[in-house]
């Protein structure tokens, strides 16, 4: 099996390098976008096997943006991810099928380990859909 395709969509440059960094020494594909039309591009021709997306972003948000991702495929793994969020966006990330969420925090050792983790379970969840 080659290495797992992962997309992670966030407006801030900073996050994208360095999460990029982080899960491509973890045997990652990274590819990165700024903004929901790029990340629904990118999901429509290339199927990632999972996304990192953050909730909250100008223009299109992560949630118009998880929509769109389950018009394209229903059952791939979306992690969404922000530094704050209230329980009205959790709820509704629940109802489009979020696959789990990741908390920003200064710990970025741990976030890449939170990170991991589920980009595993996820792994390991599809393989057993197949």
């Amino acid at each position: 099996m080659g290495k797992r395709k992962i997309l992670i969509v966030d407006d801030e440059p900073d996050f994208l390098e360095v999460m990029s960094t982080r899960l491509e020494a973890n045997d990652y594909d990274v590819t990165t976008a700024a903004n929901g039309e790029e990340a629904l591009s990118y999901v429509k021709n290339n199927k990632p096997d999972a996304v990192l997306l953050d909730i909250l972003m100008p223009g299109m948000d992560g949630l118009e943006v998880l929509k769109g991702i389950r018009k394209i495929d229903e059952n791939m793994p979306v992690y969404m991810i922000t530094a704050f969020s209230t329980d009205e966006r959790f709820k509704e990330a629940n109802k489009f099928g979020a696959s789990g969420f990741i908390v920003k925090t200064d710990d970025l050792a741990k976030e890449v380990d939170n990170i991991t983790s589920a980009l595993d379970m996820s792994a390991k969840l599809r393989k057993k859909d197949k």
